[in-house]
């Protein structure tokens, strides 16, 4: 995924404020916070003067900066990144992969995925297999992206009997992360799947008459499923990698939907 430092500037100063004028804060107000002065934050946004990496990493900290572009403010600043990017195969994250595998498998029968940055499905239980029926099949070849097979044409989108709305949130997801992260892949993947022709015959009308959350609502085998999605991420995650999964869970919205999954299971 790709970072603010490639196109916001040439150097830390800028990059750090850039993340503190985001996060809404003077330099005092970070200054405070950091156990610093205003005016070394002020020197270090002008580059007057260069920051140690540890307040580089410091002040990331207080200003929320996601774990990758804590990396790309150290290399801003003429330092190695701190934080490795371990691939989810690697044999170092198999405890990772397991204890995932763990939590999806005891989530059943509710659906339940795990995804990377850039929405690729890294695991997912019997509960997503089995709402994936009628899938056109070049969507589910890996890697599986779980904003196409949502929203394009052949996937899951002419079920869905209140597309329009539960487009808008995933755009307006994506939309987020983008104003984050400016990751040049998942700017693509936002182009791709907003340029998705509407499934003939789809309607905006809300599904499941609550006002807390909004419910997907899908068709599968002739019944009519609604759920909320739950997204959990990790705390203080120490890798760059695991600071972008996401652990997507759905929850019966009604209770026809509760009763019907166990039946859905293969």
């Amino acid at each position: 995924m790709g970072s603010v430092a490639a196109d916001a500037s040439t150097g830390v100063g800028p990059l750090l404020r850039h993340w503190r004028e985001r996060s809404g804060l003077s330099q005092l107000e970070l200054a405070l916070r950091a156990d610093s002065s205003a005016r070394h934050i002020s020197f270090i946004e002008t580059g007057r003067s260069r920051p140690s990496p540890e307040m580089v990493l410091r002040l990331a900290e207080h200003l929320a900066v996601p774990v990758r572009e804590r990396n790309a403010l150290l290399t801003a600043a003429g330092y190695a990144p701190h934080y490795p990017e371990t691939p989810v195969d690697d044999p170092a994250m198999a405890s990772l992969r397991d204890s995932l595998e763990r939590m999806l498998t005891a989530y059943e029968p509710y659906p339940a995925l795990v995804v990377n940055g850039h929405y690729e499905v890294q695991a997912a239980n019997r509960g997503i297999a089995a709402l994936l029926e009628g899938v056109a099949g070049h969507l589910l070849r890996p890697p599986l992206n779980a904003m196409r097979v949502t929203l394009h044409p052949e996937g899951l989108a002419p079920r869905i009997r209140n597309f329009h709305e539960w487009r808008e949130h995933l755009l307006e997801q994506m939309q987020r992360q983008l104003a984050l992260l400016r990751s040049a892949p998942l700017r693509e993947l936002y182009e791709e799947v907003a340029a998705y022709p509407p499934p003939e015959g789809g309607t905006e009308r809300r599904g499941g008459g609550t006002s807390f959350a909004l419910p997907m609502v899908l068709d599968h085998r002739g019944r009519t499923l609604a759920f909320f999605s739950t997204i959990a991420t990790f705390n203080t995650p120490m890798d760059v990698t695991v600071s972008e999964l996401a652990i997507e869970t759905f929850v019966p919205a009604d209770p026809e939907t509760a009763a019907v999954l166990p039946t859905l299971l293969p």
